[in-house]
């Protein structure tokens, strides 16, 4: 049961997480559109903006999320998360299918027992 568990872990985990992505990366503020205003993102862009004076240095966290939310998530972004998705679906399956041994049945005591 616990390889079960573990294994349907595993698919949920992957699949929510490449199908919940895109709607995270929007409720963020990365958008298609660019950058949703007083968002989470917009705070992030001036954040970056401020550490790198005055601009968004290509490649950082904040170019790669808008990326991804202008086009969509590449390949290999499909590919990561979807691996993260599974590791932690996975071990959320470990830790259900884990749970308590069964109780065993309470032992007669020597003296109350029948005789053979």
């Amino acid at each position: 049961m616990k390889k079960v568990l573990a294994a349907v872990g595993v698919t949920a985990g992957a699949a929510s997480a490449v199908l919940l992505a895109p709607a995270a990366l929007s409720v963020a503020g990365f958008t298609s559109a660019g950058i949703a205003a007083s968002s989470a993102a917009a705070s992030m862009m001036s954040s970056a903006a401020i550490a790198n004076g005055g601009g968004v240095a290509a490649g950082s966290l904040v170019a790669v999320l808008q990326s991804a939310g202008a086009a969509g998530l590449s390949a290999s972004m499909t590919a990561a998360v979807g691996s993260v998705g599974g590791v932690v679906g996975g071990v959320a399956g470990w830790f259900l299918g884990r749970g308590k041994k069964p109780l065993k049945p309470p032992s007669i005591p020597r003296f109350l027992s029948p005789k053979n």
